[in-house]
Protein backbone atom coordinates (compact mmCIF):
# COMPACT_ATOMS: atom_id res chain seq x y z
CA UNK A 1 0.00 0.00 0.00
CA UNK A 2 3.17 2.46 0.79
CA UNK A 3 4.75 1.63 -2.09
CA UNK A 4 1.30 2.74 -4.56
CA UNK A 5 1.06 6.16 -2.51
CA UNK A 6 4.60 6.32 -3.13
CA UNK A 7 4.25 5.69 -6.79
CA UNK A 8 1.50 7.90 -7.02
CA UNK A 9 2.80 10.88 -5.44
CA UNK A 10 6.08 10.03 -7.54
CA UNK A 11 3.64 10.77 -10.76
CA UNK A 12 1.85 13.81 -9.57
CA UNK A 13 5.60 15.51 -8.75
CA UNK A 14 6.51 14.65 -12.45
CA UNK A 15 3.02 15.54 -13.97
CA UNK A 16 3.98 19.09 -12.04
CA UNK A 17 6.97 19.49 -13.03
CA UNK A 18 6.69 19.17 -16.81
CA UNK A 19 4.23 21.85 -18.08
CA UNK A 20 1.74 20.65 -20.79
CA UNK A 21 2.79 20.90 -24.65
CA UNK A 22 3.85 24.46 -26.26
CA UNK A 23 2.26 24.52 -29.26
CA UNK A 24 3.73 27.55 -31.85
CA UNK A 25 -0.43 27.82 -32.79
CA UNK A 26 -3.32 27.53 -33.15
CA UNK A 27 -6.21 28.08 -35.44
CA UNK A 28 -10.06 28.90 -34.49
CA UNK A 29 -12.73 30.19 -36.62
CA UNK A 30 -14.48 33.51 -36.52
CA UNK A 31 -16.82 32.77 -33.25
CA UNK A 32 -13.49 31.42 -31.23
CA UNK A 33 -14.07 27.44 -31.76
CA UNK A 34 -10.83 25.72 -32.40
CA UNK A 35 -10.87 24.48 -36.20
CA UNK A 36 -8.00 22.03 -37.74
CA UNK A 37 -5.55 23.62 -40.30
CA UNK A 38 -7.12 20.73 -42.59
CA UNK A 39 -10.36 21.77 -42.18
CA UNK A 40 -9.92 25.56 -42.60
CA UNK A 41 -7.89 24.37 -46.03
CA UNK A 42 -11.00 22.88 -47.49
CA UNK A 43 -12.97 25.89 -46.52
CA UNK A 44 -10.48 28.24 -48.47
CA UNK A 45 -10.81 26.20 -51.45
CA UNK A 46 -14.07 27.53 -52.37
CA UNK A 47 -13.17 31.22 -51.73
CA UNK A 48 -12.39 33.40 -54.59
CA UNK A 49 -9.96 35.38 -53.10
CA UNK A 50 -8.00 34.71 -49.35
CA UNK A 51 -6.98 37.67 -47.49
CA UNK A 52 -3.79 35.82 -45.20
CA UNK A 53 -3.31 38.90 -42.19
CA UNK A 54 0.03 38.60 -41.17
CA UNK A 55 2.52 40.36 -38.01
CA UNK A 56 5.27 41.77 -40.31
CA UNK A 57 7.98 39.97 -37.90
CA UNK A 58 6.38 37.12 -37.40
CA UNK A 59 8.16 33.68 -38.55
CA UNK A 60 5.30 31.12 -37.57
CA UNK A 61 2.68 33.75 -40.30
CA UNK A 62 5.58 33.13 -42.63
CA UNK A 63 5.91 29.51 -42.25
CA UNK A 64 1.80 28.93 -42.54
CA UNK A 65 1.75 31.60 -45.27
CA UNK A 66 3.65 28.83 -47.64
CA UNK A 67 2.01 25.87 -46.50
CA UNK A 68 -0.82 27.22 -47.35
CA UNK A 69 -0.23 28.42 -50.76
CA UNK A 70 1.34 25.08 -51.18
CA UNK A 71 -1.82 22.83 -49.95
CA UNK A 72 -3.67 25.37 -52.17
CA UNK A 73 -1.62 24.79 -55.18
CA UNK A 74 -2.13 20.69 -54.65
CA UNK A 75 -6.23 21.60 -55.47
CA UNK A 76 -5.64 24.51 -57.75
CA UNK A 77 -2.85 24.27 -59.68
CA UNK A 78 -2.21 27.20 -62.38
CA UNK A 79 -6.11 28.60 -61.26
CA UNK A 80 -4.13 29.95 -57.64
CA UNK A 81 -2.45 33.39 -58.17
CA UNK A 82 -0.63 35.11 -55.75
CA UNK A 83 -0.32 39.09 -54.51
CA UNK A 84 1.03 40.96 -51.70
CA UNK A 85 1.32 44.36 -50.17
CA UNK A 86 4.93 44.07 -49.76
CA UNK A 87 5.06 44.47 -53.46
CA UNK A 88 4.28 48.37 -55.09
CA UNK A 89 2.35 48.22 -58.42
CA UNK A 90 4.77 49.99 -60.34
CA UNK A 91 7.24 46.91 -59.86
CA UNK A 92 4.95 44.51 -61.73
CA UNK A 93 6.90 44.90 -64.78
CA UNK A 94 9.88 43.34 -63.01
CA UNK A 95 7.74 40.99 -61.10
CA UNK A 96 6.30 39.96 -64.16
CA UNK A 97 10.28 39.81 -65.77
CA UNK A 98 10.89 37.96 -62.95
CA UNK A 99 8.87 35.25 -63.52
CA UNK A 100 9.23 34.71 -66.87
CA UNK A 101 12.96 34.27 -66.73
CA UNK A 102 13.73 37.28 -68.44
CA UNK A 103 16.05 38.65 -65.83
CA UNK A 104 17.81 37.04 -63.39
CA UNK A 105 16.93 37.26 -60.03
CA UNK A 106 20.27 39.35 -58.54
CA UNK A 107 18.48 41.90 -61.18
CA UNK A 108 14.93 41.80 -59.77
CA UNK A 109 16.04 41.76 -56.24
CA UNK A 110 18.38 44.68 -57.03
CA UNK A 111 15.81 46.63 -58.69
CA UNK A 112 12.78 46.05 -56.27
CA UNK A 113 11.91 48.06 -53.42
CA UNK A 114 12.13 44.98 -51.00
CA UNK A 115 11.20 45.24 -47.55
CA UNK A 116 13.91 44.47 -45.37
CA UNK A 117 12.36 40.94 -43.94
CA UNK A 118 11.93 40.12 -47.80
CA UNK A 119 14.68 37.03 -48.03
CA UNK A 120 13.70 35.15 -45.41
CA UNK A 121 9.67 35.97 -45.22
CA UNK A 122 8.80 36.75 -48.47
CA UNK A 123 11.23 35.46 -51.09
CA UNK A 124 10.46 31.51 -50.43
CA UNK A 125 6.16 32.87 -51.65
CA UNK A 126 7.97 34.60 -54.79
CA UNK A 127 10.28 31.59 -55.37
CA UNK A 128 7.51 29.06 -55.25
CA UNK A 129 5.32 31.14 -57.45
CA UNK A 130 7.79 31.53 -60.38
CA UNK A 131 8.66 27.60 -60.13
CA UNK A 132 5.07 26.92 -60.14
CA UNK A 133 3.96 29.58 -63.37
CA UNK A 134 2.10 31.39 -61.26
CA UNK A 135 0.98 34.79 -61.38
CA UNK A 136 1.92 37.29 -58.72
CA UNK A 137 0.76 40.41 -58.24
CA UNK A 138 2.07 43.44 -56.98
CA UNK A 139 -0.70 45.37 -55.16
CA UNK A 140 -0.20 48.09 -53.08
CA UNK A 141 0.24 51.82 -53.59
CA UNK A 142 3.93 53.21 -54.73
CA UNK A 143 4.93 54.50 -51.05
CA UNK A 144 5.53 57.58 -52.44
CA UNK A 145 1.73 58.66 -53.63
CA UNK A 146 0.33 57.23 -49.93
CA UNK A 147 3.11 59.76 -48.57
CA UNK A 148 1.68 62.54 -50.58
CA UNK A 149 -1.98 61.59 -49.07
CA UNK A 150 -0.43 61.64 -45.42
CA UNK A 151 0.80 65.38 -46.28
CA UNK A 152 -1.44 66.95 -48.93
CA UNK A 153 -5.07 64.29 -48.71
CA UNK A 154 -6.53 63.18 -51.21
CA UNK A 155 -5.98 65.96 -53.03
CA UNK A 156 -2.63 65.78 -53.36
CA UNK A 157 -3.47 62.92 -55.85
CA UNK A 158 -4.49 65.28 -58.48
CA UNK A 159 -1.22 67.12 -59.16
CA UNK A 160 0.04 63.38 -60.58
CA UNK A 161 0.25 62.89 -64.05
CA UNK A 162 -1.83 60.37 -65.97
CA UNK A 163 1.03 57.83 -66.10
CA UNK A 164 1.59 57.85 -62.70
CA UNK A 165 -2.66 57.60 -61.67
CA UNK A 166 -1.76 54.44 -63.34
CA UNK A 167 -0.48 52.99 -60.25
CA UNK A 168 -2.79 53.92 -57.75
CA UNK A 169 -6.99 53.44 -57.55
CA UNK A 170 -8.78 55.76 -59.86
CA UNK A 171 -9.84 58.83 -58.80
CA UNK A 172 -11.44 59.90 -56.80
CA UNK A 173 -11.22 57.64 -53.86
CA UNK A 174 -13.65 56.42 -52.28
CA UNK A 175 -13.56 56.60 -48.24
CA UNK A 176 -15.73 56.18 -45.04
CA UNK A 177 -14.14 57.87 -42.43
CA UNK A 178 -16.61 56.17 -40.00
CA UNK A 179 -15.34 52.53 -40.74
CA UNK A 180 -14.11 51.57 -37.35
CA UNK A 181 -10.20 50.80 -38.87
CA UNK A 182 -9.76 54.22 -39.97
CA UNK A 183 -10.89 55.83 -36.90
CA UNK A 184 -9.31 54.19 -34.70
CA UNK A 185 -6.55 55.24 -36.46
CA UNK A 186 -6.41 58.54 -35.06
CA UNK A 187 -6.04 57.57 -32.18
CA UNK A 188 -2.77 55.46 -32.36
CA UNK A 189 0.10 58.56 -31.92
CA UNK A 190 3.23 57.49 -34.11
CA UNK A 191 1.97 54.21 -35.78
CA UNK A 192 4.23 53.38 -38.34
CA UNK A 193 6.26 56.57 -37.31
CA UNK A 194 3.84 59.03 -38.41
CA UNK A 195 2.12 62.03 -36.03
CA UNK A 196 -1.64 61.64 -36.45
CA UNK A 197 -3.57 63.63 -38.21
CA UNK A 198 -6.60 63.86 -40.26
CA UNK A 199 -4.48 62.52 -43.17
CA UNK A 200 -3.19 59.96 -41.76
CA UNK A 201 -6.33 57.13 -41.90
CA UNK A 202 -6.77 58.70 -45.99
CA UNK A 203 -3.03 57.38 -46.66
CA UNK A 204 -4.21 54.09 -45.10
CA UNK A 205 -7.04 54.13 -47.56
CA UNK A 206 -5.34 54.50 -50.56
CA UNK A 207 -3.12 51.74 -50.09
CA UNK A 208 -6.39 49.34 -49.04
CA UNK A 209 -7.97 51.28 -52.26
CA UNK A 210 -5.20 50.43 -54.54
CA UNK A 211 -4.62 46.68 -53.16
CA UNK A 212 -8.36 46.19 -53.58
CA UNK A 213 -8.03 47.44 -57.39
CA UNK A 214 -5.12 45.84 -58.46
CA UNK A 215 -6.60 42.06 -57.20
CA UNK A 216 -9.50 43.17 -59.02
CA UNK A 217 -7.63 43.96 -62.11
CA UNK A 218 -5.81 41.09 -62.05
CA UNK A 219 -8.40 38.31 -60.89
CA UNK A 220 -10.55 36.10 -62.91
CA UNK A 221 -13.36 34.08 -62.61
CA UNK A 222 -12.51 30.53 -61.84
CA UNK A 223 -9.26 31.60 -60.55
CA UNK A 224 -8.54 31.92 -57.09
CA UNK A 225 -6.00 34.63 -55.61
CA UNK A 226 -4.56 34.50 -52.04
CA UNK A 227 -3.20 38.20 -50.75
CA UNK A 228 -0.41 38.71 -48.28
CA UNK A 229 -1.07 41.79 -46.03
CA UNK A 230 -0.22 43.02 -42.52
CA UNK A 231 -3.50 42.16 -40.15
CA UNK A 232 -4.68 45.66 -40.22
CA UNK A 233 -5.42 45.81 -44.03
CA UNK A 234 -8.29 43.00 -43.60
CA UNK A 235 -8.98 42.74 -39.82
CA UNK A 236 -12.81 42.64 -39.43
CA UNK A 237 -13.71 42.60 -42.87
CA UNK A 238 -12.80 46.15 -43.36
CA UNK A 239 -9.93 48.08 -45.48
CA UNK A 240 -9.54 46.20 -48.55
CA UNK A 241 -12.16 43.84 -48.12
CA UNK A 242 -14.64 46.89 -47.76
CA UNK A 243 -13.24 48.11 -51.18
CA UNK A 244 -14.03 44.98 -52.67
CA UNK A 245 -17.19 44.17 -51.69
CA UNK A 246 -18.32 47.54 -52.35
CA UNK A 247 -18.77 46.47 -56.04
CA UNK A 248 -18.58 43.16 -55.84
CA UNK A 249 -20.35 41.51 -52.78
CA UNK A 250 -20.97 38.82 -54.83
CA UNK A 251 -17.38 37.55 -54.73
CA UNK A 252 -16.68 34.47 -51.69
CA UNK A 253 -13.65 35.94 -49.40
CA UNK A 254 -12.33 34.67 -46.25
CA UNK A 255 -10.04 36.04 -44.09
CA UNK A 256 -7.04 34.99 -41.92
CA UNK A 257 -5.85 36.96 -39.00
CA UNK A 258 -2.67 36.46 -37.03
CA UNK A 259 -2.63 37.23 -33.22
CA UNK A 260 -0.46 37.25 -29.97
CA UNK A 261 -1.62 35.92 -26.66
CA UNK A 262 -0.37 34.84 -23.29
CA UNK A 263 -3.03 32.12 -23.29
CA UNK A 264 -3.66 29.68 -26.73
CA UNK A 265 -6.62 27.89 -25.14
CA UNK A 266 -9.22 29.96 -26.25
CA UNK A 267 -9.37 33.53 -28.63
CA UNK A 268 -9.83 36.53 -26.19
CA UNK A 269 -12.52 38.52 -26.75
CA UNK A 270 -11.15 41.38 -28.63
CA UNK A 271 -10.23 38.86 -31.49
CA UNK A 272 -13.72 37.38 -32.17
CA UNK A 273 -14.99 38.30 -35.35
CA UNK A 274 -11.95 39.64 -36.34
CA UNK A 275 -11.97 37.25 -39.62
CA UNK A 276 -13.02 34.11 -40.75
CA UNK A 277 -9.67 32.52 -38.93
CA UNK A 278 -8.18 33.42 -36.21
CA UNK A 279 -4.31 32.59 -36.01
CA UNK A 280 -2.67 32.76 -32.56
CA UNK A 281 0.35 33.03 -31.75
CA UNK A 282 1.97 32.73 -28.59
CA UNK A 283 3.56 36.19 -26.89
CA UNK A 284 7.16 34.97 -26.76
CA UNK A 285 7.53 33.48 -30.18
CA UNK A 286 10.65 35.10 -32.04
CA UNK A 287 10.42 37.43 -34.64
CA UNK A 288 12.40 37.71 -38.27
CA UNK A 289 13.26 41.10 -37.39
Amino acid sequence: MKRKVFVLLFLALISTAFKKDKPAYRLFNQSGKEVTYSKMVNDLQGADMIFFGELHDNPIAHWLQYELTSDLYEAKGKDLMLAAEMFESDNQIIINEYMKGAISESSFENETRLWKNYQTDYKPLVRFAKDSGLVFVASNIPRRYASLVFSKGFEGLEELSETARRFIHPLPIPYDPELKCYKDMLKMEGMGGAHTNENLPKAQAVKDATMAHFILKHWQPGKQIIHFNGSYHSDNFQGIVWYIQQNHPELIIRTITTKLQDNLDVVEEEHVNAANYILVIPETMTRTY
